[in-house]
């Protein structure tokens, strides 16, 4: 009588350690399906992000190529001669001037 009561008292033990390591994996699986939907979640919000900045770039290219086209077009129709290089230069050193004397306002 005394063994089968130990007998029962050590089942009663395996069957709760089992239950305890079932629980145990369960939460590490479900552990691993939230990361796994943060990085699925994070992915596309990567690729959104890679995919709009795609868009910009292409989309400044075409300006560029269509500004470009319309200053040939226009430096044509103005008298002597023109460089669209000597322009751009002009146009980066009087931005610059400018940015120069606005931050020196500021500071």
């Amino acid at each position: 009588m005394g063994n089968d009561i130990i007998i029962i008292i050590i089942i009663i033990i395996i069957i709760i350690i089992i239950i305890i390591i079932i629980i145990i994996i369960i939460i590490i699986i479900i552990i691993i399906i939230i990361i796994i939907i943060i990085i699925i979640i994070i992915t596309r919000i990567i690729i959104i992000i890679i995919i709009i900045i795609i868009i910009i770039i292409i989309i400044i290219i075409i300006i560029i190529i269509i500004i470009t086209r319309r200053l040939k077009k226009n430096l044509e129709a103005v008298p002597g001669k023109h460089s669209i290089d000597s322009l751009q230069k002009t146009a980066i050193l009087g931005t610059s001037h400018i940015i120069r004397k606005v931050l020196q306002c500021e500071a």
